[in-house]
């Protein structure tokens, strides 16, 4: 796979972002496809956390279930919003909290 692609593919779902993570693990390395695995691995670690803390607070307050409708598109749009970017070749973070996860995840070569 090319580096477009495996930037690409690091935005869908967790199993995208692990297979891209091993095709780029053993590939020559490329800062484009290290900044979308980044911004990938952020923006899925700030779904799960939102999605426990909407758990508990559904729980607590039964009327507040719609807020998961307004995760799930928020969600959409912040994938979206880099997938864009990783076809367009940029290094640019998602707006809101990308910027959180520049230079973070020393793990990703």
């Amino acid at each position: 796979m090319n580096n477009k692609t495996l930037s690409i593919l690091s935005y869908v779902t967790i199993i995208g972002w692990l297979i891209s993570f091993f095709q780029y693990k053993d590939a020559p390395k490329n800062s484009l496809v290290s900044y979308h695995l980044r911004q990938g691995f952020g923006i899925f670690i700030v779904i799960f956390i939102f999605n426990i803390v909407l758990s508990i607070v559904t729980r607590i307050v039964p009327v507040l279930g719609l807020l998961g409708l307004v995760g799930f598109v928020l969600s959409l749009i912040f994938i979206i919003m880099g997938i864009i970017n990783a076809a367009n070749e940029q290094e640019k973070p998602v707006p809101l909290i990308g910027s959180l996860f520049v230079g973070k995840f020393n793990f990703i070569p």
